[in-house]
């Protein structure tokens, strides 16, 4: 599976403003609204299923990245965004470290492999420091679009 596959271009952050967990979520959650890949009547139900999923163990891997996600029957394949936050968020991280790299993730519950091969594809790109590195950079919405199309083409892995 590639970002192309899942992330929705037009809900990419490359700037969040958030300060903390529930924040960034809700920031991330209401661009995949904006994008039209949720509806604003499920945006609440979703924030809290993901919030409810942080609660079992925090999404915040180490090494400045987090993927917060979620099943929820609202949708009807496999959404996602990326979110840069320049400063960091305290996410109760693993590692104890802020997160700079956001990737938020709505799946439909009855296409559990997309949701795996999903987290799978972006722990796979995140393990390449390089790719981190520029993405954590990134200024724009088309600058992560790019980088994402490029792990997407086998540039960093």
């Amino acid at each position: 599976m590639k970002f192309s596959d899942f992330v929705s271009t037009k809900a990419i952050c490359a700037d969040l403003a958030s300060e903390s967990k529930e924040t960034v979520i809700r920031e991330l959650v209401q661009s995949l609204q904006d994008a039209g890949e949720i509806s604003a009547e499920e945006q609440e139900d979703i924030i809290a299923a993901i919030m409810k999923r942080e609660e079992l163990g925090s999404t915040g891997i180490g090494r400045g990245v987090a993927v917060p996600h979620t099943k929820h029957p609202s949708v009807d394949k496999l959404v996602g965004t990326v979110g840069v936050s320049v400063d960091g968020v305290d996410f109760n991280s693993l590692d104890g470290e802020k997160v700079q790299l956001f990737f938020l993730l709505v799946s439909p519950p009855e296409r559990p492999g997309d949701h795996l091969r999903a987290l799978e594809n972006i722990s796979r790109q995140l393990r390449d420091d390089a790719f981190c590195r520029f993405l954590k950079q990134s200024k724009t919405p088309d600058d992560i679009q790019q980088l994402l199309n490029e792990a997407d083409n086998n540039h960093f892995v």
